[in-house]
């Protein structure tokens, strides 16, 4: 295990900006996103909502995807997966050197802590349910780039992002909200989010498989190849409109639903994109641009469902 990145403070984009770069903001909507669907779902189901519970879950949501960062950016570093002369995605801040790996694995630490005493508030408004679903979620965070196994280093990644930031965030949001039994709704519109969130990891794996290799991961692209993560990058983006179409009609949104099909062509053309990708610059341009796509699904979604509650 590497004690101190090879690199210097000094030449990178300073504390502030070296902070930022490894917080990762553009991966922030990906948690805030099944938030506002699932509080806009309990108050299209339920007629329940509370703006309190929404900013409160929201804050969690964006500390424990920061924590996850931040503990990814320093683990990877010391396990040698991120390479600063080969690493063709977004550059690393522990690995370049513009952070102390103790600073970065303490800020993480207090991201995880800060989201469970602040997530108190709503195991209060709630009930012990809640409570295992945060800890559960800041566990599953750390688990997910560290550990004798980590999540990251699998297959499985992308089911862990749908699992997490797709039914765990939207139907924790909804019981919050509204507690009882989760409706099929919530489980199509976890669904219809979690989708574009894996696939998210979908570009960022098949981008960096060449590094994953060498450092002896086995996600779906290197285990499957490139063609194999093609198909599956378009079978996420197309079922997401579709899922939340069918999430809008269950709740009885009625001809509205069809509004949650405006995202379909826009992912169309990120499926394009994405066969036909072949540098990193383009990789981490599509990267962004699938984070924009769950965004504009979701939003989408919480509008049709706000409207016709």
């Amino acid at each position: 295990m590497n004690s101190a990145p090879p690199g210097g403070a000094a030449s990178g984009p300073g504390a502030l900006g070296a902070w930022l770069l490894a917080c990762r903001p553009r991966t922030l909507p990906v948690a805030l996103v099944p938030v506002l669907v699932g509080s806009a779902l309990a108050f299209a189901e339920a007629g329940r909502f509370s703006f309190v519970v929404l900013l409160v879950a929201a804050l969690c949501a964006t500390l424990i995807q920061v924590g996850t960062n931040l503990h990814n950016d320093v683990t990877d570093y010391e396990r040698g997966a991120d390479d600063p002369t080969t690493r063709v995605g977004p550059r690393r801040a522990t690995a370049e050197g513009w952070l102390v790996p103790s600073h970065v694995r303490l800020g993480a630490a207090l991201a995880f802590a800060s989201a469970f005493f602040i997530g108190l508030y709503l195991v209060y408004l709630s009930d012990w349910r809640i409570f295992v679903v945060g800890v559960v979620s800041i566990m599953a965070g750390y688990a997910y780039s560290g550990g004798p196994r980590p999540i990251a280093y699998t297959c499985l990644g992308e089911f862990f992002v749908l699992l997490f930031f797709g039914w765990v965030a939207v139907g924790g949001t909804y019981y919050i909200h509204a507690p009882g039994p989760l409706s099929a709704a919530v489980l199509l519109g976890g669904a219809a989010i979690g989708l574009p969130a894996a696939a998210v990891l979908v570009v960022n794996n098949t981008r960096d498989l060449d590094d994953d290799r060498r450092a002896g991961r086995r996600t779906f692209p290197v285990l499957f190849g490139r063609a194999a993560s093609r198909v599956q990058y378009a079978i996420f983006i197309v079922s997401s409109p579709v899922l939340a179409l069918l999430t809008a009609k269950d709740v009885g949104a009625g001809d509205w639903s069809w509004v949650c099909l405006a995202s379909l062509p826009a992912g169309l053309r990120l499926v394009r994109r994405f066969r036909n990708a072949g540098a990193g610059p383009e990789y981490n341009e599509l990267l962004a641009a699938t984070a924009r796509f769950g965004l504009l699904v979701g939003a989408l979604l919480v509008v049709v469902l706000v409207a016709t509650a």
